[in-house]
């Protein structure tokens, strides 16, 4: 089986689950062998988050989001049949993949992960600026989040200053412990669209643990982070997504005065401070 062929048959199969939403769980899980099923805890965790929010709906969803898990699950079907086939992928996407089913291993899968999913943004930015402002701010802090933990994962000091070493294991995609950065169930409203919400009602809304980890921890280090992922990711265009220490992907309407940290969040901030290298 070829490249072509590849991808052929795996955007049939995603193509499949747009009128059922649900399927989508089911072709995310059989990517994984048996000999890696606990990878799939974390991705899993947060496309029940979509699915619960309706974003995927074929009809009322969200085509942003739907483009979005597309291009990941596309790339993840893609590299397994090439996987299984003992084929190779010239696609970075689909080779960062088949790199993770061939040494798994938690750098390997967020890189893999992450590819899919920022090459995903960037291809579908013309989408996102449809959406609701207080929409494409929640895409953005997902954004910052997963690269904040692929960040942790892989170069702790930049996530976490002197704290990172030791809280490396937080972010292992095996571990219950990850949901702290990547299920956000209990961070943003679990409905869709968010018509009569606005971006300060969602800050309103973000819990003291959550505000922290997004403007204690993450926002100083934004730059720093984003410069991070285009390099691990072979991604030169992410870092233009960030602009003045601010995210600023399908222009989501939000300046620093909006992201002023609490004081639990400053505190945080000054205990991980570091000097990037």
């Amino acid at each position: 089986m070829d490249l072509d062929q590849a991808t052929g048959h795996a955007a049939a199969r995603v193509a499949n689950a747009h009128l059922r939403p649900e399927d989508r769980l089911r072709l995310a899980a059989e990517f994984y062998p048996d000999r890696v099923p606990d990878y799939q805890r974390a991705e899993l965790t947060f496309l029940r988050w979509e699915l619960g929010r309706g974003v995927l709906h074929p009809t009322s969803g969200s085509p942003w989001w739907r483009a979005i898990n597309d291009r990941l699950l596309r790339d993840k079907l893609t590299a397994r049949l090439l996987w299984d086939a003992g084929a190779e992928a010239t696609a970075p996407a689909v080779r960062g993949w088949i790199e993770f089913l061939t040494a798994p291993s938690p750098t390997t899968w967020y890189r893999a992960h992450n590819r899919s999913v920022v090459t995903g943004y960037l291809d579908n930015e013309a989408l996102a600026t449809d959406e609701l402002p207080a929409e494409r701010f929640m895409m953005n802090v997902t954004l910052v989040r997963v690269l904040f933990t692929q960040a942790l994962a892989e170069r702790p000091a930049l996530a976490l200053g002197r704290l990172g070493r030791a809280a490396r294991h937080i972010a292992d995609p095996r571990r219950g412990a990850v949901r702290m950065f990547l299920d956000l169930r209990n961070v943003f409203p679990e409905r869709y669209p968010l018509h009569d919400t606005t971006i300060r009602d969602i800050l309103a809304l973000e819990g003291r643990a959550a505000r922290t980890i997004d403007y204690g921890l993450i926002l100083p280090k934004l730059p720093q982070l984003y410069r991070f992922a285009a390099d691990t990711l072979d991604e030169p265009r992410l870092p233009a997504l960030a602009h003045d220490g601010i995210f600023r992907y399908g222009d989501p309407g939000v300046g620093r005065d909006d992201l002023r940290p609490d004081r639990l969040s400053r505190y945080a901030a000054t205990l991980t401070a570091h000097r990037a290298r």
